[in-house]
């Protein structure tokens, strides 16, 4: 199986010792829970305002189809099916996969799970590309960009979920998350792999993408509680659109 390039061993084997508790909502990953919460709302407001969502009430990414880089055992992968796409998860780590495809099992989702990195998926294209908290992970970040890019169809829309490069996210997501509060096992980030919004915007345009809205997203350390904002200086999301040379 291709797992090579892009995928980093350590954080395969890092993500395939946390596999099992994955979907538990109050085990280590509690915050990608909390972070779902906003996060598949906000891909389909985006998919609405750009005319890609069908508008109806039931099943409103009907006939999409959905690329999740980086699913895990199928978080978001679930939720963008319970919205009517048919969504394509890969991931690196094989036991993320195998949770996915049992979870999806129970709760009678048809999605398609791979296991492996982007390079693995060829000459295939999908009207939306989930590229959420997995560039922080990976090795040959341009390379993977540009697999990335490629993989979302003209016309089609590509989500990036990241964190800032600078002192406030080595202070906030890395001393706070993983030392302080420890809401995150340590070694879960390293900050020069984190990235600055200019740069993300500037890897998605090389692919003829274009960044339509960004925003930030807080954390309460209080309640736990994730919300949207426009301070982008930690965690941030784009959504960009690719140009259609028909257009």
């Amino acid at each position: 199986m291709n797992t090579a390039v892009t995928a980093n061993r350590d954080e395969i084997g890092r993500f395939n010792e946390l596999a099992a508790t994955w979907w538990d909502p109050a085990g280590p990953m509690w915050p990608l829970h909390k972070l779902n919460a906003i996060r598949a709302p906000f891909i389909l407001d985006v998919l609405t305002d750009q005319g890609l969502a069908t508008g109806r009430v039931a099943e409103p990414l009907s006939g999409l189809r959905v690329l999740d880089i980086g699913c895990g055992a199928g978080l978001l992968s679930e939720s963008m099916a319970s919205l009517g796409a048919r969504v394509t998860g890969v991931d690196p780590a094989e036991h993320n996969i195998a949770i996915a495809r049992s979870h999806a099992a129970k709760t009678g989702r048809d999605i398609e799970y791979l296991t492996g990195s982007v390079e693995l998926l060829g000459d295939c294209s999908f009207d939306v590309v989930l590229n959420m908290e997995v560039v922080e992970h990976v090795d040959h970040l341009d390379h993977f960009m540009e697999r990335c890019n490629a993989l979302t169809r003209p016309g089609g829309m590509q989500f990036l979920a990241t964190i800032n490069r600078n002192p406030l996210s080595w202070l906030v997501a890395i001393i706070g998350a993983e030392y302080v509060l420890r809401w995150l096992p340590r070694g879960t980030h390293q900050w020069h792999k984190f990235l600055k919004p200019s740069e993300a915007e500037s890897m998605l345009l090389q692919g003829d993408l274009e960044v339509l809205l960004r925003r930030g997203v807080s954390v309460n350390p209080i309640t736990k509680g994730y919300k949207l904002t426009r301070f982008t200086g930690v965690n941030f999301m784009l959504a960009a659109r690719k140009k259609n040379p028909a257009s």
